[in-house]
C-alpha cells in the first residue's frame, strides 16, 4: 500500500531518498496513465506460486489462474 501511495504522492520524496531510479520511472508511467497500481490482498498474490511454499489448494488455484495444465493423471506415474 505504501508503494501505491508513493506513486500518487511525490511528497514522500524526503523519506524515500534510497529508492532507485526505477521508482521514478514507475511514478511517471502512473502519472501518464500508462499503468495503474492496485492493491492486491495477500490471499490473491499470484506471484507467491514462484516465491514461497504454499498450501496445495492455493497452489492449484494459482496454477489454474496461470493456465498451466495438470497432465499427471493422463500419463500415470513413474512407478507404473
Amino acid at each position: 500500500m505504501s508503494t501505491i501511495a508513493m506513486t500518487k504522492n511525490p511528497i514522500f520524496h524526503s523519506r524515500t531518498k534510497h529508492i532507485e531510479i526505477r521508482y521514478y520511472f514507475i511514478r511517471e508511467l502512473v502519472e501518464h496513465g500508462e499503468i495503474k497500481m492496485e492493491f492486491c490482498k495477500t490471499e490473491e498474490q499470484l506471484t507467491d506460486i514462484f516465491t514461497k511454499p504454499i498450501a496445495t489448494e492455493k497452489f492449484i488455484k494459482f496454477r489454474d489462474m496461470l493456465g498451466v495444465q495438470d497432465f499427471s493423471r493422463l500419463r500415470g506415474s513413474v512407478e507404473d
